[in-house]
């Protein structure tokens, strides 16, 4: 059993002043500070990220976030609760409270910031299963073998666990509950703005393609009581969808059906979304894709495609990062909403409209139609 009795050693002077000299500045920005260094730390504390995520993902594991709800708790009670050695829990906690994850009283006392509060599984906009998901060796694994990406251009994953990432989670379901988990927090974030900037005809039908366990299309026809939905994904999602659907009391304005996008899907409706599916995959993948959704979507069908597109170059970039994890993990990649465009137009769609919507692009397409 973990020893958690070891107290802690009393901390000389300099460290309680330290913590008072401290107290004030707890949640200023961390990035703030590593833009005033030199070029040289900078570049060594970027480096350094490969200790800060896994110390967050090791805190966020132990349920630190969500017993420190109530408020401030000595390291002490945490350590007791959690089953750790408290000096080990004491350094982790101010490695993490170094970046704004987490802060440290005057008193030693541990409470939560504005960014650790997303870590609590209960969280509005929870961040939890996300941080969790990372910490997996689905995504921790193939970086040890990013030199092979780099020369091959092939997804790190296939290299090192023999197959691809869709086909592991298959017979690992625990993993895939916390995937499906993960993807739904991120689907959760901007769904509101995504069914808000739509444009849909009234009383459409509706169609989520890859639409998980349903989250947008909730969203889409909360929003648009007028309108019908239809999700369309892998049998083990569509199974997941209908339950989710139906708590939220949209089984009788809701179809589930399961299939694979890349051979046919379901015509019939008025509107195709795709949101954060194309990004999965390399570009002949997608345009795959866009050809099945532009044969269902007919001539007088609209298709809305939604992802992060990346920005100006030289700037700092979350989408840049993430095109790296598609690359290694799915060899997927994120795109410009010009890349996008050409990929629609090789399936025959034309961009109709472009909004913007809580860090997302809502780009929308109609069917290329000739003339005569």
């Amino acid at each position: 059993m973990t020893d958690t009795s070891t107290a802690v050693p009393p901390r000389d002077e300099d460290d309680r002043a330290g913590r008072a000299d401290h107290a004030d500045h707890a949640d200023r920005d961390a990035f703030d500070v590593l833009a005033a260094l030199p070029a040289r730390h900078r570049l060594m504390m970027l480096t350094m990220g490969r200790v800060v995520a896994p110390v967050v993902w090791a805190l966020t594991e132990l349920g630190v976030p969500d017993r420190l709800a109530d408020g401030p708790l000595p390291v002490g009670e945490l350590a007791r609760g959690t089953g750790t050695h408290e000096p080990t829990l004491l350094r982790l906690l101010r490695s993490a409270a170094s970046f704004g994850v987490f802060a440290e009283e005057p008193d030693g006392r541990f409470r939560l910031t504005p960014m650790s509060r997303f870590l609590r599984a209960d969280a509005e906009q929870s961040v939890r299963d996300l941080v969790l998901m990372n910490g997996t060796e689905l995504f921790w694994r193939p970086y040890e073998a990013i030199l092979h990406t780099a020369r091959t251009g092939r997804p790190a994953f296939d290299h090192v666990f023999g197959t691809s990432l869709f086909e592991y989670l298959e017979d690992r379901p625990d993993l895939a509950g916390l995937f499906h988990r993960a993807m739904t927090a991120a689907s959760r974030r901007g769904s509101a703005a995504v069914a808000a900037v739509l444009d849909l005809p009234p009383g459409a039908r509706v169609a989520d393609v890859g639409g998980g366990q349903g989250y947008l299309l909730a969203e889409v026809l909360r929003r648009h009581p007028g309108c019908r939905g239809l999700l369309f994904d892998r049998p083990a999602a569509v199974e997941d969808a209908r339950d989710f659907l139906a708590g939220r009391d949209l089984a009788d304005r809701t179809e589930c059906v399961a299939g694979d996008f890349f051979t046919e899907v379901p015509g019939g409706c008025d509107a195709y979304l795709l949101k954060h599916v194309l990004h999965d995959w390399d570009d002949d993948d997608a345009v795959r894709i866009l050809r099945s959704v532009r044969r269902a979507a007919g001539d007088d069908g609209r298709v809305h495609v939604i992802e992060m597109v990346t920005g100006e170059l030289n700037t700092l970039d979350v989408v840049r990062l993430l095109d790296i994890d598609m690359l290694v993990s799915a060899g997927g990649r994120e795109r410009s909403a010009g890349e996008y465009q050409r990929l629609a137009a090789a399936a025959g769609l034309r961009l109709t409209g472009r909004r913007a919507a809580a860090g997302t692009t809502v780009l929308e397409f109609r069917a290329e139609v000739s003339a005569g």
